[in-house]
Parts: structure tokens; C-alpha cells; sequence
């Protein structure tokens, strides 16, 4: 695969590049997209085969897939995760934010309190409030650089209103990958509050040499009576576009509601997401993964080399993700005008830190999931937006 071609997404309803204007004030003529969390690689040629199969047979009526897209599922979890998967677990959500819509509609109520450990993915503050849910942000220590949970005083922040946790493992916009310890003192702590679990898994796939995902029903089997595992090949293979994500619901009870809901609805998933997924869990697969870790890799270090060469900004060092999370407290300056300069003056789009809740705000979160030359491009315009700090 040649992680290194330009693809021109520019005038193909692609959000990140086509509503950076908008929303930025940054050109796509001149400005580089580092926002919203997809790549600008193409899908691997396995997958892109498969939809060139659908394509040349042209009929895309009612049909059934479940079970070479549950059995690429559980092949996939089994051997890139160490989890075996029965296939009744599985439920088929459009994306993973929906699926977390799904989970609070049909085991909380209005009024609610959902548990975030902050900063954290800002789309799940927003699916909470827009279903009358409350957001219950627990911020995590910044313990030099690194994000660290803290239970003693989470413990003391909750009021028994509190019905349900969101953790986001590995961790965005953190980069952490969680340890089998810590993944323990999460799950004692929905046992000490009797709080049901999200585990959203989507970025599993993306870790970097030297670290090992763990998912929460490995590292804590008995989690399982009060667990929801989100998991979806969107991220790791540039197809969120396609809004195919799983839940996966290994105790009966919880599974029994989650499918009656489902049912009431009326809710399934699209042919093209579920073969595309099938095609994606495969050995083919999983040799492009191993090849896009290596890429994202020397992006990470490359730009991690730039930012620790700007006096006061610091990233923290990525264990999992495509998204670099940059600290710009050591500047001195306010939010505005270090924002002001990545925007205005680099012409760089990067996530505001404050959307991602208590603890972000002094961050910018930035999107290496692109090709080296526009990387280099981006600490080249970093360096001299703040080259009076030199």
C-alpha cells in the first residue's frame, strides 16, 4: 500500500475537507484538515474489491449477511484480540455514535447521569444531552504529559444519581492505552456504584509498537454482567462513511433489552457496511493494518519532533490513535490566541480542546492520519506560527 499518495478529497462531499471553511474559516485550497477523525488513505484493496464485486452485480435488494459478517467479527476479535465472541452477541448500530445512543435509549432514563472520564471524545457529551441524559464529567489527572485515573476522588463525585459509564479504550484524545490495572479499577468502580459500562473499542486496532489492547471483558471477565463493547472497522480502515458498528452484548439479560429495543425500532444494518466489514476482518486485512501502524508511527514521530521543538508546547506521547492531543499551557498565552495562530496563521484546522470537556482547555487536538508530505507541511506552518517563541 502506498501510504505516501496524495488523494484530492476536496469537492467530494468529504466533511473534513469540504466544511473546513465554514466551519475554520480555513480555505481547502490552502489549509490542511487535521479535524475530523478519518484518514485520507484509501480502504485496502481487499475491501475495495469486494465493493467492486457488489457494484458489478448491481442488484442491492433486502438481504442477509449475518453470518459471514458475525463470523468475520469473531475471527477478527479472537485473533487480533484474544476475546471470543458468540455470534448472538452481536448487534449491527449505524456507527458507533448511534450505538451509544442505542445503549443509553434502552437501559437509562432522562435525567440520568452518564459518566465521562474527561477530556474525552466530544460526540459522547453531545448524543448524552441530546437524549435528556446528564453529563457527569470526572477529569483525569495530566500526570506529566500522561492521563492517569482517579477513582478516590471520582468515588467521592458520585451521588447515586449516576447510572452509566462511557470509557473510551483505547483513549481519544489522550492516545492512552489502558492498562489490565487500570481496566480493573474501572470496572470495581461501576461495581462500587452499580453503573453499567460502555467500553468503546473503536480504535483497538491502532496501537503502536511496544503496546497491547486490552479489551474489558479480558482484563476483567466479570465486567461482563453490566458491559456494552462497541467496536466498528471505521477507523482503522478509513470506512466511517459506511455507519456500520457493532454492540456486542455477552450477558443474556442486558442483551434481551437491547434487542427488544432494537426490534421495536426496527433497526438493521446496509448490505455494503456489512460486507465491507467482512472483507476488512480478514488476513488481507490485517496485513494493511500492520502496515498502516508503521506509517501513522513515523507520523507520530515526526510531528511529536516538531511540537517538542516549539518552546511551551507539549503532545503527549500517542500509545494508541491517529490523533495527537497538543498542550499550549507552557506559551502563556490564552486559548484565542494560540487558536487564532494553528488557524489563521498555519492555516491548520485541529479540534478545539475544550469540546472534549474538563481538563482540554488548553489543548488543540490535531489528525496525522494523512500522508507524510502534508505532515511535514503542518510542523513546517506550526514552526513558523510560533517561531517568535524560539
Amino acid at each position: 500500500m502506498n501510504f505516501d499518495e496524495i488523494i484530492d478529497r476536496r469537492g467530494t462531499h468529504c466533511a473534513k475537507w469540504d466544511k473546513m471553511e465554514a466551519i475554520y474559516g480555513v480555505s481547502p485550497d490552502e489549509g490542511l484538515p487535521m479535524w475530523v477523525a478519518d484518514t485520507d488513505f484509501r480502504a485496502p484493496d481487499v475491501v475495495l474489491e469486494r465493493m467492486r464485486e457488489m457494484a458489478g452485480h448491481g442488484v442491492f435488494g433486502y438481504f442477509d449477511n449475518t453470518e459471514e459478517y458475525t463470523g468475520a467479527i469473531r475471527w477478527w476479535m479472537d485473533t487480533r484480540h484474544g476475546w471470543s465472541v458468540e455470534p448472538d452477541w452481536i448487534f449491527t448500530t449505524t456507527g458507533l455514535v448511534n450505538g451509544v445512543g442505542m445503549c443509553l435509549d434502552t437501559f437509562t432514563a432522562p435525567g440520568d447521569g452518564i459518566v465521562l472520564f474527561t477530556p474525552v471524545y466530544h460526540a459522547f457529551a453531545k448524543v448524552i444531552r441530546n437524549a435528556g441524559r446528564k453529563v457527569v464529567e470526572c477529569e483525569m489527572v495530566n500526570d506529566d504529559g500522561r492521563y492517569a485515573l482517579d477513582f478516590e476522588a471520582w468515588d467521592a463525585q458520585m451521588t447515586g444519581a449516576e447510572k452509566m459509564v462511557i470509557l473510551c479504550s483505547p483513549h481519544n484524545p489522550g492516545g492512552r492505552v489502558w492498562t489490565r490495572e487500570e481496566l480493573q479499577g474501572v470496572a470495581d468502580f461501576c461495581r462500587r456504584h452499580d453503573l453499567l459500562l460502555i467500553s468503546d473499542e473503536i480504535h483497538h486496532d491502532l496501537v503502536y509498537p511496544g503496546q497491547k489492547h486490552l479489551p474489558m471483558p479480558v482484563a476483567d471477565p466479570a465486567i461482563t454482567d453490566r458491559l456494552m463493547m462497541l467496536t466498528a472497522p471505521s477507523k482503522t480502515f478509513n470506512v466511517a462513511g459506511l455507519h456500520t458498528g457493532n454492540v456486542i452484548i455477552p450477558d443474556d439479560r442486558l442483551r434481551a433489552r437491547f434487542a427488544a429495543r432494537m426490534a421495536a425500532l426496527n433497526l438493521s444494518g446496509n448490505s455494503v457496511g456489512q460486507a465491507v466489514l467482512a472483507a476488512a476482518y480478514s488476513p488481507e486485512g490485517a496485513a494493511w493494518v500492520d502496515e498502516l501502524m508503521v506509517y501513522l508511527d513515523g507520523n507520530r514521530r515526526l510531528f511529536d519532533a516538531a511540537i517538542a521543538g516549539i518552546p511551551g508546547l507539549k503532545s503527549m506521547e500517542l500509545e494508541s490513535t491517529f490523533l495527537a492531543w497538543v498542550d499550549f499551557s507552557g506559551t502563556g498565552m490564552e486559548r484565542a490566541e494560540f487558536t487564532a495562530r494553528v488557524e489563521q496563521q498555519a492555516r491548520i484546522a485541529a479540534n478545539h480542546g475544550p469540546t472534549f470537556g474538563l481538563g482540554g482547555e488548553n489543548f488543540l487536538r490535531f489528525n496525522l492520519g494523512t500522508q507524510r508530505a502534508r505532515i511535514e507541511d503542518a510542523c513546517a506552518r506550526l514552526t513558523a506560527a510560533f517561531g517568535d517563541l524560539q
